[in-house]
């Protein structure tokens, strides 16, 4: 019996000896795997064989101690060791390593979700972020918006060279100075033309109400202007530079002299109604035909805003028109100044747009200057935009709301309508000799293709494009387990949940106690080298040992089998 029991015992030896190896040499084989935990074993003694129990002191006797032999040992339990490995520097920005608690979530080849602290991802040809094998990254993903939609988990995709956005302009920022030394505007340009007659009209005076085929000089009363079919353009001079045509204005069967008085106030841009003023003259800025059959063409003030309307202006298919405007006795005044820019409607379309100032008032502490702001790119009529007054104190700052909301008619397109923006005037100053404007910034952008992207500490993409914009992508999340030694190695550096680990708890790098990420960086093996190598050295004596007790069990064997000869 005895003989046996140390045979079995010296066996059991043996079987933790070479599970040690096992262990230790997997460890040793990992060494330069990325994210690799190595594992410890820790071994348990079986039960022992008990030959006495021993037996308590009496007034007889001492007592004495139990009298046991052990029945060799059993592997208690394989552990992967979770602490954190080095960091080391990867080969992309998609190149992650977990500064902590925490592992990465995948999604296998079978659609289970699987965990690992290898970061070693990429993108695949469907601009997927994969695994080295494969394997999807799961994370947060983001709506329309471009806003983290955090209910649930997803697949990340990084869409390089194939996903392209663009961004509205929703505010614009103006800067200059506007002078408070210059004239006060007074009058807008004031141009009339020759009388006109209407063929139709036996008074022969022209109305708004006129058919432009009908259209005729008074001088010509039975040679009409217009025909069905032409195309009018007007190119008049404004502010010393020459305006195109905004629009192009058809000639049908029903097109009135309304009609050319809203073609041509559009091309000049000018603003009416609202809380523009009227000049001494009494004609309020607008086109306009008189009693005389004469067409009234009234601007707004400000030497920017002076215009000119010679015979060649308006032509039809390049011939000129000979519509005669003769300038009245004032032409705009007032100090002014103007600028051009560009912004964007929602599909990135480029709009121009004119803003012009012109000096209104002075009172007490107070400069007052009105704008104006217009785009030839606005659907439909007219494409004055609107107006607003900017107020200065009596340090040249602005005292007046230094914000207005504007809108844009986008309505012929399948951008969104109407655009709707917020001009911003505080950086004007009040103080200056002359007068200019200036554009500080706008926030939109035209379309542009997505480039590159970085991964910040807390898991978030975030996706650069070629026209400056930065969009989030999505966000790569993180699992952290009650009892992680609880996982089941599933290979490919990975974890399964397993029956005494927990449940994931899905959480965003940095937050609830999972340890941030490093993007361009890779965590490193665990695994000790040194510490594997002298421990395989022990675990290998140990194997010897307990064969050694096989080998002088054998001998013990042979010296019974001996005392039969």
């Amino acid at each position: 019996m005895g003989l046996t029991s140390a045979l079995n015992t010296s066996v059991s030896g043996l079987n933790l000896s070479s599970t040690e190896i096992n262990v230790l040499g997997n460890n040793v084989a990992n060494a330069g795997t990325t994210g690799f935990k190595q594992s410890n074993v820790a071994f348990a003694t079986q039960l022992a064989r008990t030959i006495s129990l021993g037996a308590p002191i009496t007034s007889l006797n001492a007592g004495t101690n139990p009298r046991q032999v052990g029945m060799g040992g059993v592997v208690a339990a394989i552990t992967p060791d979770f602490n954190q490995g080095s960091i080391a520097p990867g080969n992309g920005p998609s190149d992650l390593a977990i500064q902590g608690n925490g592992l990465f979530v995948l999604k296998n080849s079978s659609g289970a979700q699987v965990y690992t602290r290898d970061g070693t991802f990429g993108l695949d040809a469907a601009n997927n972020l994969v695994s080295g094998n494969g394997q999807q990254v799961m994370g947060y993903g983001v709506d329309g918006n471009f806003n983290l939609v955090t209910t649930g988990l997803t697949p990340l995709q990084i869409p390089l060279n194939t996903l392209q956005v663009a961004q509205q302009t929703k505010n614009i920022q103006m800067s200059g100075a506007l002078s408070p030394m210059g004239q006060i505007a007074t009058q807008g340009t004031l141009q009339t033309s020759v009388a006109l007659d209407d063929m139709s009209n036996p008074a022969g005076v022209a109305a708004s109400g006129t058919l432009l085929t009908n259209l005729s000089q008074a001088t010509s009363p039975t040679m009409p202007l217009f025909a069905v079919g032409q195309t009018i353009d007007l190119a008049p001079t404004q502010g010393g530079v020459q305006s195109p045509s905004a629009t192009s204005l058809k000639v049908t069967s029903t097109t009135t002299v309304s009609d050319l008085e809203a073609f041509i106030s559009n091309t000049l841009g000018l603003q009416t109604g609202g809380n523009v003023p009227v000049d001494a003259d009494n004609v309020p800025v607008g086109v306009s035909i008189n009693s005389s059959g004469q067409l009234v063409v009234k601007g707004n003030r400000g030497t920017v805003n002076d215009f000119s309307l010679p015979i060649g202006s308006m032509t039809v298919a390049g011939n000129a028109v000979p519509i005669a405007f003769t300038p009245g006795a004032n032409a705009a005044n007032g100090e002014s100044a103007t600028t051009a820019f560009t912004i964007y409607d929602s599909l990135g379309t480029p709009l121009k747009v004119q803003m012009s100032a012109y000096l209104e008032s002075q009172g007490p502490d107070r400069t007052t200057y009105r704008y104006t702001l217009k785009s030839a790119d606005q659907n439909g009529q007219p494409i004055s935009i609107g107006t607003g007054t900017i107020d200065f104190d009596n340090l040249g700052r602005v005292s007046s709301p230094p914000t207005a909301q504007f809108t844009i008619d986008r309505s012929s397109t399948s951008a969104v309508n109407p655009m709707v923006f917020t001009l911003d005037v505080s950086q004007i100053s009040g103080i200056s000799k002359s007068s200019n404007l200036v554009l500080a910034n706008q926030d939109g952008s035209s379309l542009g293709t997505l480039t590159s992207y970085v991964i910040d500490d807390k898991g978030v993409i975030n996706g650069t494009f070629d026209n400056g914009i930065v969009r989030t992508l999505g966000q790569v999340t993180t699992a952290q387990f009650t009892n992680p030694q609880g996982l089941i190695q599933s290979g490919d550096n990975n974890f399964s949940q397993g029956l005494n680990s927990g449940p994931a708890r899905i959480a965003a790098p940095g937050t609830a106690g999972s340890g941030p990420l490093r993007a361009g960086f890779l965590e490193q093996s665990n695994a000790d080298l040194g510490k594997n190598l002298v421990d395989l050295i022990s675990a290998s004596a140990a194997y010897q040992g307990n064969a050694r007790v096989i080998n002088s069990n054998e001998q013990f064997f042979n010296e019974l089998l001996s005392l039969r000869k």
